[in-house]
């Protein structure tokens, strides 16, 4: 086994992490959508309703947004190898204390540690990945690592729906066991100590001021999505962006705050953070439509709708060996918006499917749409990173993650609310039941739009220095 504090390969040895880190990340995207499906079995287990399960969700993805800002002074005060083995075995653990869980409680308790197991092991996962992986393996390490967040969506709803019908949805989590126990093996041996007993104390006040917006933000994007009250939604939805406000006047205050803005004066971070943040609302909306189409538009069973989102996943698969060469010979930022407009166009064709059409028709569609944010998605977290000074990676890598997930979370939200105003107009234009999702598409593709304007805005030469262009 190659020895993490002096490996024979540094090139090999960074790639290695960043292949097991992606691991881990599958594991834990795959969890998150794998539930869906099952939801009314488990509804059913409990002597609950199904949408009384939205909690369960909700708690995991809340717990992942409060955790992830202390991951990254985390990673620095213990080491990138105790935090990340830690995440692996509180995930595990969490995992089985689901599958035995009784009753909705006892679910929603272990979603909840579940999801503190989670926050640690994305944020810090990456940064061990940026520490080690020279630049000009940047754009292969990010590719490894961008995998995860495209396909376990993708696959998630099939897959869980298949285990729920055959297996039971206890085994959604049972699965999760051998594949902790393995990461937890590799990561023990593989992953970086590099403790720091220096590091500055927590910033308590930072950390409960994000935790609190970003859990506020999400609620209120989650209670929109389920159609909820519209004075709850706009109260937490206040609070939010009141409790963020605070929260970036007390980090703008102190010498070492939890989350530093500090990257957001390097222009390909700058451009990451804002085009990419809306780049991921349109994106996170997408396979949450696409099923909803084909059940409720087209009369498809859950299963055979799921599938649907295999052509999303065969675009996303198909890509990956393209994304280098394409970045070498056009650059950053000409692919950026070039690609971003291939996606804009890809998201509002959805628009087009119709029962009417054929199914190829639709499959092409989806293809496309994969190709697209599979070569954005890369493009994105790359360039993200590729001229964040060492001294600043941390706090860098660690304010993308936050609001990464805040995007993801949005982009749900987005999908159902646009769903909502679908229902509401569609009656007035004459349409089908497959009209609100329709329009729903063309409010989506918005978002990307108007990060169409980010694009433009990074410098021509921009991450040059990683991919050098190439004649031809």
């Amino acid at each position: 086994m190659t020895d993490p504090q002096h490996p024979a390969d540094p090139v090999r040895y960074g790639m290695a992490v960043a292949f097991l880190v992606a691991a881990t990340w599958f594991m834990e995207h795959l969890d998150a959508t794998a539930i869906v499906p099952a939801v009314p079995q488990m509804a059913h287990a409990f002597a609950v309703r199904p949408v009384d399960l939205n909690v369960g969700i909700s708690a995991y993805l809340l717990t992942l947004a409060v955790f992830i800002p202390a991951s990254g002074w985390a990673a620095v005060r213990f080491g990138t190898r105790r935090i990340f083995v830690l995440a692996i075995a509180i995930f595990t653990l969490a995992s089985l204390l689901c599958s035995l869980a009784p009753s909705l409680p006892a679910f929603v308790a272990a979603r909840i540690l579940q999801g503190a197991g989670g926050a640690m092991m994305v944020p810090v996962g990456r940064l061990a990945v940026l520490r080690l992986v020279p630049k000009h393996k940047l754009i292969h390490a990010i590719a490894a690592l961008t995998w995860p967040a495209l396909v376990a969506p993708v696959l998630g709803p099939p897959l869980g729906g298949l285990i729920a019908d055959h297996l039971g949805w206890r085994w959604i989590f049972y699965l999760n066991l051998p594949l902790g126990v393995i990461a937890l093996a590799i990561a023990a041996r593989l992953m970086p100590a590099g403790t720091n007993e220096d590091a500055p104390p927590l910033d308590w006040t930072g950390f409960a001021l994000t935790g609190a917006a970003l859990f506020a933000l999400l609620y209120a994007a989650e209670l929109l999505g389920r159609g909820g009250a519209a004075g709850e939604i706009i109260g937490f939805g206040l609070a939010g962006l009141a409790l963020a406000g605070l929260a970036t006047w007390h980090l703008s205050r102190i010498a070492h705050p939890l989350l530093s803005a500090a990257a957001l004066a390097v222009p390909g971070f700058r451009v990451s953070f804002w085009g990419g943040s809306l780049f991921r609302l349109g994106i996170a909306a997408v396979p949450f439509l696409v099923p909803l189409m084909f059940q409720i538009g087209f009369g498809f069973s859950a299963t055979r709708a799921g599938l649907m989102l295999m052509a999303v996943f065969a675009g996303n698969l198909l890509m990956k060996p393209w994304t280098t060469p394409i970045l070498r010979r056009f650059g950053f930022r000409p692919v950026l918006i070039v690609n971003g407009v291939i996606n804009v166009a890809a998201i509002a064709a959805c628009a087009l499917i119709s029962p009417s059409l054929p199914l190829a028709f639709a499959f092409v569609i989806l293809f496309v749409s994969g190709l697209a944010r599979s070569m954005q998605f890369t493009t994105l977290n790359t360039i993200a990173f590729a001229d964040v000074p060492a001294e600043i990676l941390n706090g860098a890598n660690t304010l993308s993650a936050a609001i990464e997930q805040l995007a993801m979370g949005l982009g749900i939200a987005l999908g159902a609310f646009a769903w909502h105003f679908g229902n509401a107009i569609a009656p007035a234009i004459g349409g089908t039941a497959a009209a609100p999702f329709r329009l729903a598409f063309l409010v989506v593709a918005l978002a990307p739009l108007v990060a169409m304007h980010s694009y433009f805005r990074l410098p021509p030469r921009a991450g040059d220095h990683l991919a050098p262009k190439t004649a031809g």
